[in-house]
């Protein structure tokens, strides 16, 4: 994964906007730009990057054990945020949450939108999936940047096992507060659709084990050629939005594969 971050910073000059994934898929990657950060060699690249996070469960504390803030700061180190060009998050604990995530797009598209967007695939009922926080039955649709939703069992439940499953520790009070959530804040397809380059990277299927159908129906569905249909589709299994952007590459565990 670090390799396509040199990648995309080769192809163009200047700053290099970044969407990172929160949660197993991207947990090996920010530990390897914590240990890397220790050091000088990619000095230089890290001073390009403008880095933000991609979505949230709200209202929360942001030093809740459980905000994926945290779990980014576990994991790739107080060098890093201090070698960056920028760290942008979508701040959990704002009075007003819907202009938070207004002014919280407002600064990605003035740095000219997004070079390279992380993503994983949480599984949801039925075989469908969600990319982000977009679950099923949302009603995102193409033309739809970023999103405040009602929040849903399965993705709290998906937050919070993911989370316990990477190893963070969790205190009572902090899964309580978590729990209490009301919202989800999440980029949109619209976000998605026009990064330049998406890497997907699929783990995890031995503790999360319906990733493997998720993975299978997001792989073999056959998607509509009309347009109406196809976004019933998509609004009923998010996960096909990817099937749709012409430059992705997704990484894949052998145990999401199934047999």
């Amino acid at each position: 994964m670090f390799e396509e971050i040199e990648q995309a910073a080769a192809e163009k000059t200047g700053p290099l906007v970044i969407v990172i994934l929160g949660g197993r898929g991207g947990q090996a990657l920010h530990r390897l730009l914590g240990s890397m950060a220790k050091m000088s060699d990619h000095d230089a690249l890290f001073s390009r990057l403008h880095v933000f996070t991609q979505d949230a469960l709200a209202p929360l504390r942001m030093d809740n054990g459980l905000s994926f803030v945290r779990d980014f700061e576990r994991l790739l180190g107080d060098d890093f945020f201090r070698k960056v060009k920028s760290f942008t998050s979508i701040r959990t604990d704002a009075s007003d949450l819907e202009s938070e995530l207004i002014n919280y797009i407002e600064r990605l598209e003035a740095l000219g939108g997004i070079d390279l967007f992380f993503l994983g695939l949480g599984p949801e009922a039925g075989g469908a999936s969600h990319l982000a926080y977009i679950k099923p039955g949302s009603g995102a649709t193409y033309e739809d940047v970023a999103g405040l939703i009602p929040i849903s069992a399965s993705i709290l439940e998906h937050h919070i096992n993911k989370f316990k499953a990477g190893g963070t520790a969790v205190t009572e009070a902090d899964e309580a507060e978590c729990r209490a959530a009301k919202h989800i804040l999440t980029l949109g397809p619209a976000a998605i659709l026009g990064a330049r380059r998406i890497v997907q990277s699929i783990v995890d299927a031995d503790t999360a084990p319906t990733k493997v159908e998720s993975y299978r129906q997001l792989l073999n569905t056959k998607i509509a050629d009309d347009a109406e249909t196809r976004q019933t589709q998509f609004d009923q299994n998010p996960g096909l939005w990817l099937r749709v952007h012409p430059n992705v590459r997704s990484l894949i565990l052998p145990n999401v594969l199934g047999n």
